[in-house]
């Protein structure tokens, strides 16, 4: 091992077993946003199965899942440093896998239990919020500043994979029952489990030389939680972060229902479920594409705020049109275009976070803030998108012979769309305001 300075150092290498821990963490973090996501898909089948859950039910039952995402993104750093990562994450994935046992029990035909449901989504969403603040700390343990950004944006792509691979599959496998989604979600975490408990670990002292904390300056305290917290650019950031992810999470939880209702406006529905489930997927493919893509402009341009606002801008007004256009090949143009330019909103943004700390020691409440904002705009986007629809008479309800039915009023859809555009129009003026470059 070098004992040479760190500033005359060559770059460390990455250590051979690096990569076996990201596969651990990728399969972690994938359980929690396969079981986030696993909802969106089959909306109208839950309703039609459960007695007493309705359309704004649903939408509390894909917010719950972001509660604790914003409750722990502060507290999150002590729980690691006080429990470790790997007794973190393992109770993270069991969590999911609680909550997806509980969820499996309640959709059986048996049971339908509306409560039970929400208590599973409330139980898996305190394992997503440990494990996504959990994972890049360690990566950031086992992989050199030098070759961290690979990584880090191939673990990123969990969240994109994680909402893709249930608008396929779920519709696919709601004929065997509801319960058998939530079944699949929780064998899926049991084998994160597994693999996790066996592969992780942390590194040798010969695999990753310990970095030297980056010095404090003359005479600066240790790092304040409330110091770093008073930086208004954490905020300003969060906001612009929380409001993204708002739209973001409302588009990606009723896109599907809508396209799949029958329309009273328009006669049957626009797609079979299927169908509704691989347009909603174009929105996560373009952005997983997207997102490295802005990054790297941003960094040679070396102008972050202008290339935020511009593809913030032209991803807002694409809202003016997915649940307005006709059925055909807009939709699915709209999808990928708010796809292209919302992926890049989110990697500019948190690369952001340590230009704007005051010290480098700052940099993990800088990065908890905007946790805090993402998983408040995770909760209120659902929710509040789908009382915009019953509002505007969005879901219209028939009485026949065979009971109630409901269709799809398409003009009070599209008003809580445009309703987005004034929410993504207040995260451009925050985005507007930091003080980056």
């Amino acid at each position: 091992m070098s004992n040479k300075a760190p500033g005359a150092a060559a770059p460390l290498e990455t250590p051979k077993y690096a990569w076996a821990v990201l596969f651990a963490l990728y399969m972690a973090s994938l359980t929690a946003t396969l079981n986030m996501f696993k909802l969106p898909p089959v909306i109208p089948d839950v309703v039609g199965a459960f007695t007493g859950i309705d359309y704004t039910s649903v939408g509390n039952l894909m917010s719950v899942f972001s509660i604790m995402g914003f409750v722990l993104a502060i507290p999150a750093g002590f729980i690691l440093k006080r429990f470790g990562i790997k007794l973190a994450v393992l109770f993270s994935i069991g969590t999911v896998m609680l909550g997806a046992i509980l969820g499996a029990i309640a959709a059986s035909p048996g049971m339908l239990s509306g409560g039970m449901l929400f208590a599973g989504r409330f139980i898996e969403g305190i394992g997503m919020g440990l494990v996504m603040v959990a994972s890049p700390f360690a990566i950031s343990i086992w992989f050199p500043l030098n070759n961290r950004a690979l990584p880090t944006g191939l673990w990123a792509s969990c969240v994109g994979i994680g909402n893709i691979v249930p608008l396929i599959v779920a519709p696919l496998m709601v004929g065997s029952g509801l319960q058998s989604i939530w079944w699949a979600g929780a064998i899926f975490a049991a084998v994160s489990f597994v693999l996790f408990a066996v592969i992780f670990r942390m590194p040798r002292e010969d695999e990753m030389p310990a970095a030297p904390m980056p010095p404090a300056a003359d005479g600066e305290a240790p790092p304040s939680l409330w110091k770093g917290m008073s930086n208004i650019n954490y905020w300003l950031i969060g906001i612009g972060f929380g409001t993204y992810n708002l739209v973001v999470m409302a588009m990606l939880t009723w896109l599907p229902t809508f396209l799949r209702s029958e329309h009273s406006g328009g006669g049957p529905a626009y797609y079979t479920a299927a169908a509704a489930g691989m347009i909603t997927t174009l929105v996560m493919l373009a952005s997983i594409f997207t997102g490295p893509t802005g990054g790297y402009i941003s960094d040679k341009l070396g102008r972050r705020k202008a290339v935020v606002l511009v593809v913030y801008a032209v991803m807002t007004l694409t809202l003016l049109f997915p649940f307005s256009a006709a059925p055909g090949w807009q939709i699915p143009v709209f999808m990928i275009m708010f796809g292209i330019f919302g992926g890049p909103i989110a990697p500019i943004l948190l690369a952001s976070v340590p230009e704007v700390a005051k010290s480098p020691m700052l940099i993990g409440i800088g990065m908890a803030c905007a946790a805090v904002c993402q998983n408040l705009g995770m909760f209120i986007g659902p929710t509040l998108f789908i009382r915009i629809v019953n509002a505007y008479n969005g879901i219209v309800e028939t009485v026949t012979e065979a009971g109630v039915a409901e269709t799809m009023n398409a003009q009070g859809w599209a008003t809580a769309g445009y309703w987005m555009i004034p929410i993504c129009i207040i995260g451009m003026i925050a985005v507007w305001r930091i003080k980056v470059r």
